[in-house]
């Protein structure tokens, strides 16, 4: 594996996009902290007068703005190399600053709810600009049976950097400690496994390199189950404790309440998809047969069912295959999506210290970002289509909305990636004239609804029934939480199913955890996605103008509103049912080949 240093620079994202380089950092980190004291200029004084209210707020979006560039900085520096000390200071510090940001500006929202409501809406009606903040201020008065006193607040505020510790625990651990064993490949060459390489290694056509990468890999969580047990547990109350000051029922409600959702959803995906739990054990009977195993064990979940079809793609043909199936997106989307590939937005392969997986992120004001650890699958050529689908989404909401309101919700997050594989997937499967190939395809479509809809949702579960069991103040042990895991495992995927003893410990390697209640988003966001995506092949009238105005309109309405605007009402369990339908469909259609090609 290559050090950071020894990578191409046409392969690594250009951060001086957002600073110049270090030294401008620390010139706005100094200035921001000086500015920080500002806050006490406002304190006390945002019920007295309309331009009051305006500029406290005015200067609270800035401040973040300002923040937001030191944060995002420090962290993607960190990122390319989780090991360089230098950038993991920079980041604790941008961190701290944020901080004390928050217990600076903890004033505002107890200060606002006491602002009686005659006097308030006479503020809101003045023309000093003040009218920009009316959805920011209604969503802050609908939490006010959930906000604190003015010094309680502050006392909150205070806690935040202190109770981070079991995420930054866990992240040093995951990216920069962790070392995992060596083993033979396909080819009897010695090969580490990685954050990077496991997912290939799993998808290895050798049954041997699988079952190796999936024990050896796991042989280390074992060893550590007990720290990382404490660490999730730590993390567990601490979203439980936050829930209990601010007089939520649960961590869950807490959860969702900041983005807006309401439980029920989060409620009818589990239902939904424990209803359907059938087609997934269909679909392992299905893969056992293709594979021809006497017996079915999880490290046989990533090889394709179909052998023989080409399954790895450069770089370049990664894009002109994203490029092509994003087509029905129209011009100006793909005008975009090549800004991102020809100005360095993406940070491409991995090298030693960077961290695992991939995401997109970026500040306001610049151009979005993303980093891969690229591989040449055809995972990860879809791993491209997703998080450039992130980005454009961002692009598109900082093009039309001010800062306020670009920030889209964590709920909706999920729907722009997720219809780019959909769309991409459908391209592929049309484009082939390769029975084979095609059938390689359906498997691929196969493993998404396997690997985001049910696979998301039994992370969901799984997060909902540990929370659940520190609410009551049962202790998460790693032994309770193997056991859970397992007996998940279990469930979903059936009798023919051998559940290893080595996946109870996968919980343990899942960075999602440590963002309370975020997983079960990739499910609605996947079944939103097949929705859309359908909607705009058949060339519905008003989709795509529907979508895009999906896509540029941030946080300007509740996320279940934002996607009407798509055609989809998450609301109700509708979207989900009808995305394993489509599941059984793809069943139906890969036996269907399997039987033509026999014949």
């Amino acid at each position: 594996m290559k050090k950071r240093s020894e990578a191409a620079i046409e392969t690594t994202w250009k951060l001086e996009d957002i600073l110049e380089d270090d030294q401008a950092w620390e010139a706005l980190y100094g200035e921001t902290k000086k500015e920080l004291e500002r806050y006490q200029e406002f304190k006390g004084h945002l019920g007295e007068s309309a331009d009051q209210l305006y500029q406290c707020l005015k200067f609270d979006d800035e401040s973040s703005q300002k923040m937001e560039r030191l944060y995002v900085y420090a962290r993607m520096r960190s990122d390319q190399d989780t090991r360089d000390q230098k950038y993991q200071e920079m980041f604790g510090r941008a961190q701290s600053l944020s901080y004390s940001a928050a217990e600076l500006s903890s004033f505002l929202i107890p200060e606002l709810m006491e602002i009686p409501s005659e006097r308030l809406d006479a503020f809101l009606a003045s023309d000093n600009g003040i009218a920009h903040f009316r959805r920011a201020i209604d969503q802050v008065l609908a939490k006010k049976p959930h906000t604190l006193s003015g010094p309680m607040e502050e006392l909150l505020a205070q806690s935040y950097e202190a109770t981070q510790g079991a995420s930054q625990i866990f992240t040093m651990f995951n990216n920069a400690d962790v070392q995992f064993p060596s083993i033979a490949d396909a080819d009897g060459d010695t090969v580490t496994i990685t954050h990077g390489n496991y997912i290939a290694l799993m998808e290895s056509s050798d049954r041997r390199v699988r079952e190796n990468a999936f024990r050896g890999l796991y042989s280390v969580y074992r060893q550590f189950q007990n720290t990382i047990a404490a660490t999730y547990s730590a993390h567990v109350k601490q979203a439980v404790y936050y829930a209990r000051v601010k007089h939520y029922p649960s961590s869950r409600a807490h959860s969702l309440a900041d983005n807006e959702v309401p439980e029920t959803v989060y409620d009818n995906l589990i239902a939904a998809v424990r209803k359907n739990l059938p087609l997934l054990h269909r679909y392992v009977n299905i893969r056992k047969k293709a594979l021809k195993l006497p017996e079915i064990h999880m490290y046989d979940l990533y090889v394709p069912m179909v052998e023989g079809v080409k399954q790895t793609y450069s770089f370049e043909q990664a894009k002109q295959m994203v490029r092509e199936g994003l087509a029905p997106l129209g011009e100006e989307y793909l005008s975009i999506l090549q800004e991102g590939f020809d100005n360095r937005w993406i940070d491409v392969y991995e090298n030693e210290g960077k961290r695992s997986g991939a995401y997109s992120w970026g500040v306001y004001g610049t151009h979005p970002y993303v980093l891969l650890n690229y591989n040449g699958t055809l995972d990860h050529v879809f791993t491209l289509a997703h998080e450039m689908g992130h980005s454009i989404h961002t692009y598109y909401s900082d093009q039309n909305q001010p800062y306020t309101y670009a920030g889209y919700k964590i709920f909706v997050a999920e729907v722009a990636s997720t219809c780019n594989e959909a769309l991409l997937i459908r391209h592929l499967m049309e484009q082939t004239k390769d029975p084979r190939e095609k059938k390689y395809l359906i498997n691929h479509f196969l493993e998404s609804f396997r690997g985001t809809l049910f696979r998301q949702t039994m992370f969901a579960e799984f997060e909902m029934m540990a929370h659940r069991k520190a609410e009551a103040g049962e202790p998460l042990t790693a032994n309770e939480l193997c056991r859970i895991y397992r007996q998940l495992n279990e469930d979903y995927f059936g009798p023919e199913m051998v559940v290893d003893d080595e996946i109870g410990y996968e919980w343990e390697r899942i960075p999602h955890f440590y963002t309370p209640f975020y997983v079960y988003q990739y499910a609605t966001g996947f079944s939103a996605a097949v929705a859309i995506s359908s909607r705009i092949l058949k060339g519905e009238p008003g989709a795509l103008e529907g979508y895009r105005k999906f896509l540029s309109s941030g946080c300007l309405m509740p996320p279940i509103d934002l996607l009407k605007l798509a055609g989809v009402d998450m609301s109700s369990a509708k979207p989900v049912e009808d995305a394993l339908a489509v599941f059984a469909q793809l069943l139906d259609e890969f036996e269907q080949t399997e039987e033509e090609r026999i014949d």
